[in-house]
């Protein structure tokens, strides 16, 4: 399928897609989270995919926020329906992702930019990246799961201050509140990246995928996290994953989970 506003390239089972709106510090507007959403899709049907990074194009911003000119005037309900329908096409998409997400935040992620971020299992922050949750400066509240991942990854007091103050932090500044992984120099990233990919890859697809349904169990309301880990622990002995990665070791040598 040809993109509009996004760019896919797909290279040793690794999905990468680049939001593809220098002009516009790739803000994100109804239709690119469509996109978001068609080409997340067709990665996880993908037998091979291995895991899914999302960047920004240009020298600027990984993504700058939200399109700000497509609701200006929405009304109550035409604002509750914007994000529950961005929610649910595609930041819990990325969320509940059963192949590693990973976000190269190469410039300003603020607003909707910041969310797509923490929707994402990992996040690599360039050393020069801005990161914040303005939206209280516009009369608004962060509305694509924002409040509730910030808290989630930094705590309630961090993100109370994070979100009323309207502040941008650096990425070290980021790094040191656990809401980014590392940060890097720009020239860095790709060999950085790539590190962390390839030791993703030498493991099992298949507990990989389990282990990310459980770790998400302890953030759903009414769910016991731990039982829902004692089944998808006893799921595993039943994987062809779990009879290569067993032997292999007895063998003593490197499994092979392709």
């Amino acid at each position: 399928m040809n993109f509009k506003n996004i760019i896919v390239e797909i290279k040793e089972a690794v999905y990468l897609i680049t939001i593809n709106r220098p002009n516009h510090l790739n803000a994100l507007n109804n239709e690119t989270i469509i996109e978001l959403n068609i080409a997340i899709n067709q990665a996880q049907k993908s037998n091979t995919t291995r895991c899914i990074v999302l960047t920004g194009a240009g020298e600027k911003a990984f993504v700058a926020g939200a399109d700000i000119k497509e609701f200006v005037k929405y009304t109550k309900e035409e604002g509750e329906a914007l994000a529950r329908r961005g929610q649910e096409q595609l930041f819990d998409l990325l969320e509940n992702s059963a192949i590693p997400t990973i976000a190269l935040i190469n410039g300003y992620a603020l607003g909707g930019g910041l969310e797509l971020a923490m929707a994402c299992h990992i996040r690599i922050a360039t050393e020069n990246a801005m990161l914040g949750l303005p939206e209280v400066s516009l009369g608004v509240i962060p509305g694509y799961g924002g409040t509730q991942r910030l808290t989630n990854l930094v705590g309630k007091g961090k993100a109370i201050e994070i979100i009323t103050t309207a502040s941008m932090m650096t990425a070290m500044e980021a790094k040191e509140c656990g809401l980014v992984n590392y940060t890097c120099k720009k020239e860095e990233m790709s060999d950085l990246s790539e590190k962390i990919i390839n030791k993703i890859k030498q493991n099992s697809p298949q507990a990989i995928s389990k282990a990310i349904q459980s770790i998400n169990a302890c953030l759903m309301e009414g769910v016991n996290g731990f039982e829902i880990e004692k089944k998808l622990f006893g799921e595993c002995f039943q994987t062809k994953d779990f009879i290569e990665g067993t032997q292999a070791f007895l063998e003593k040598r490197k499994p092979n989970f392709n």
